[in-house]
């Protein structure tokens, strides 16, 4: 069975959330204040991952693994083996890192976590510092 659920958006949704510009010009200033921000962990290139939250986005990179330990995911909770699991770093700063693990099967990890694993893995890296972007 295939049913709608919140964290599934479109890309109307996405360009709304992450380039409003484009959207008012694609769609008008259309206004949907009933609706709630995106927010969601979305895989892009190289193996690495987006964190979605409103306007905000954090990029998570891969670290190479290291050991033959079991990892704990910071979003579902749930004990992996190295295989399904990897260590990520998230710049949050100029001199801030954050290292998070997470399962390779972000969609389903995401179906385990909800939206209250998702928003409270959100509020460890939002706000990002504005500053760390223009660094050298």
């Amino acid at each position: 069975m295939s049913d709608s659920r919140s964290s599934d958006h479109g890309v109307r949704d996405l360009l709304r959330e992450l380039f409003p510009d484009t959207h008012r010009e694609l769609f008008g200033d259309e206004a949907h204040p009933e609706a709630p921000p995106t927010l969601g962990l979305y895989p892009v290139a190289d193996g690495r991952l987006a964190l979605v939250h409103g306007d905000q986005l954090a990029e998570f990179s891969p670290l190479e693994p290291k050991g033959r330990n079991a990892l704990h995911c910071d979003l579902c909770h749930y004990t992996r083996s190295r295989s399904e699991a990897s260590v990520y770093r998230v710049r949050v700063g100029v001199r801030r890192t954050r290292y998070v693990t997470l399962c390779l099967g972000t969609e389903a990890c995401q179906k385990r976590a909800g939206s209250r694993g998702l928003e409270s893995l959100a509020s460890r890296i939002f706000p990002l510092e504005s500053s760390f972007a223009d660094d050298h």
